[in-house]
């Protein structure tokens, strides 16, 4: 087993079952601007930019100029409809209260108002010493620029920290500092996309963490 002393997870797919929320609100609003509808696994394609970069995906090239009012009625949506299925993924609690003496902290490019909503209401919030949503900095996944100060922050040494997603953003913000990555293979993101990138460790399932550090 290895030791580690800060853990860095991600969020969507990796800690909550958020996709069909995000693909209910994607279509919501392409069907309110007479744009066809997509099927889940298009959208879920274009997850982990953050919203901007979904939305712009969602529209394609021929509907950028909707872009701001998809981005309104996008935000308006998924604000009231961000919990309608949206739960913990498998094991989180357990995990976590492993981990209770471990320095834990959130990463994601999903914006901080939404982040804070979700894991406040699924009870999350109190494990993590900071949540760090799209616009926590002027950084997002995979910038070591938004990685390195939170390092410095906690004192936390770059062998004895992983971060932990099912995100192709997550494995490379681990290689781009230069900490440990965790892929979590039943997460938004193809299995074989993340196991190409040849992350240090890789898990089917978070509770394999208990067996993999302490």
């Amino acid at each position: 087993m290895k030791h580690i002393d800060l853990m860095i997870f991600d969020l969507d797919g990796t800690l909550v079952d958020s996709g069909r929320d995000i693909v209910a609100s994607v279509n919501y609003t392409l069907k309110s601007l007479h744009i066809p509808t997509m099927k889940h696994e298009e959208i879920i394609r274009f997850v982990g930019d953050g919203v901007q970069k979904l939305i712009e995906r969602s529209l394609g090239k021929e509907s950028q100029h909707l872009f701001d009012k998809a981005m309104d009625i996008f935000s308006d949506y998924y604000a009231r409809h961000i919990l309608d299925t949206t739960c913990l993924c498998d094991s989180v609690i357990e995990v976590l209260d492993h981990f209770r003496d471990k320095k834990k902290v959130i990463i994601t490019n999903k914006r901080r108002y939404f982040t804070l909503k979700m894991t406040d209401a699924l009870g999350i919030s109190k494990y993590f010493e900071e949540i760090i949503g799209a616009d926590s900095t002027a950084y997002r996944k995979p910038d070591t620029r938004l990685f390195i100060p939170l390092l410095e922050r906690v004192h936390a040494a770059y062998n004895d920290t992983v971060v932990i997603g099912d995100g192709v953003n997550d494995i490379m913000l681990a290689k781009n500092t230069g900490v440990l990555s965790c892929a979590l293979l039943n997460g938004l993101t193809h299995r074989d996309i993340l196991l190409a990138l040849d992350p240090d460790f890789a898990c089917e399932r978070l509770r394999e963490l208990l067996k993999i550090f302490d």
